[in-house]
């Protein structure tokens, strides 16, 4: 009898446990990926001083929101001056609901990773140094409604499914070398990209 009260008060204890640590397991994956993307950027003005990984929840972070559940929904960088590439770690920030990083210095490619970011909204990439195609993995969101990657240097074709069947062209200008809209697979998908 007493085996068995204590083998439930165990069970119990460990299944409390997992319950509340669960957040903190979120938010250690999800801090680490926002701790490599600060760690892939300049930042000339200190605004990430507050991005300590030794904080066990980024939900503190100067520039972050999260839900009630600690689970990081907005990352708003723009126009902070800030350099460097967007790393496919993002991709695993599963509740990001806006992605504002316009008007920066970020280069380097849009990752693909960002297509698994399901409940995605607001993906603001204007006005930086982006350079690649627009990967097709972001047609797949169907929560997405604003895509802004104009004033960058993409190249390829402009996708029309999915989400992108509504955004307007005037958010894809200003890249030289990017074409289309893909005509339902009539346009080469990613010409003049190499």
């Amino acid at each position: 009898m007493a085996m068995a009260a204590a083998s439930r008060f165990f069970f119990t204890l460990t299944l409390t446990l997992s319950v509340c640590l669960l957040p903190l397991v979120y938010a250690n994956s999800e801090g680490d990926a926002l701790y490599t993307f600060r760690r892939s950027l300049s930042d000339p003005d200190n605004l990430l001083q507050s991005w300590d990984p030794t904080l066990v929840n980024p939900c503190t972070w100067f520039h972050i929101t999260c839900n009630q559940d600690n689970r990081v929904t907005r990352v708003e960088l723009y126009k902070n001056n800030i350099q460097g590439t967007i790393p496919a770690e993002l991709g695993n920030l599963k509740s990001l609901i806006s992605l504002d990083l316009y008007n920066n210095n970020i280069s380097g490619t849009i990752p693909l990773s960002l297509g698994k970011l399901k409940s995605l909204v607001f993906l603001r990439l204007n006005d930086n140094r982006l350079t690649g195609p627009i990967p097709r993995d972001l047609t797949g969101i169907s929560s997405l409604k604003v895509v802004d990657v104009s004033n960058n240097n993409l190249c390829g074709t402009i996708p029309t499914s999915g989400p992108f069947e509504h955004i307007p062209l005037n958010n894809f200008e200003n890249n030289h070398r990017l074409e289309g809209p893909e005509l339902l697979g009539l346009a080469s998908y990613d010409t003049n990209c190499s």
